[in-house]
């Protein structure tokens, strides 16, 4: 199996060298991701604007080759399949992420942006994502065998796997929620601080807030299953296909 390996958090991420370093076990691999922090920037491309791309040498992890790109999740997509790799992966995994992807977050998402991209084209993709700040461990355990899983388990045009990993230790895992359904509320909501310029502008920061623990979410939604311990799976249909 061939395997693209993309992200959003940057070519310097560790939650990438983990995903690369697992796809590994699965097949060959091929990482092109972008430059810088890339976060929140859905599915944008880069338009008249020329991207630098530079060969990553020293990747921590065994790859056939590993690519940064001075632009977005999608554009390193495109690059990849347009420009760098000689014939088209199996397969595109995305991530880890550093933080969740899951219920109305999914739309602002890089992660899932570059994995939209893949499917777009032809090529089915898997998104992993993890609790924001947290060891990976958990996703270092389990990623391999979910992967090879969901592989074997092809999704009609236009579906993407979303897989998320919960803030707990290995030891500590409730189990896999399988069929999740997407939250009907962000996991990160929105928190605006306005501050006042002396020349009469406005410079507006936006900074998200956890969901309180104690708010209500849909059982057997993707953000109930993290909660309880549980890996989620879920399945994701591009709006356009």
């Amino acid at each position: 199996m061939n395997i693209l390996v993309v992200n959003d958090d940057s070519i310097h991420s560790p939650g990438l060298a983990l995903l690369a370093r697992e796809a590994a076990k699965l097949g060959r691999v091929w990482v092109v991701a972008p430059a810088s922090q890339c976060s929140a920037m859905s599915h944008r491309l880069s338009i008249n604007t020329a991207l630098r791309v530079e060969r990553a040498a020293d990747f921590p992890a065994p790859v056939e080759g590993a690519w940064s790109v001075s632009g977005t999740p999608a554009d390193c997509v495109k690059a990849a399949l347009l420009c760098l790799l000689k014939e088209k992966p199996d397969y595109v995994f995305s991530g880890i992420n550093d933080g969740y992807n899951v219920g109305y977050d999914i739309a602002y998402s890089g992660t899932l942006g570059a994995a939209m991209e893949a499917v777009m084209n032809g090529v089915p993709a898997i998104a992993f994502s993890n609790a924001m700040r947290y060891s990976l461990d958990t996703p270092q355990a389990y990623l391999a065998d979910i992967a090879r899983e969901l592989t074997e388990k092809p999704l009609g045009p236009g579906w993407v796997w979303n897989v998320n990993f919960p803030e707990v230790a290995p030891g500590e895992l409730q189990g896999i929620a399988r069929d999740v359904t997407i939250a009907n509320t962000q996991m990160y909501l929105d928190n605006y601080i306005v501050q006042p310029q002396p020349d009469g502008s406005l410079t507006i920061t936006g900074r998200g807030i956890p969901l309180a623990p104690e708010a209500s979410v849909p059982e057997g939604s993707d953000i109930d299953a993290l909660r309880r311990g549980y890996i989620s799976i879920g399945r994701i249909k591009s709006a356009v296909m």
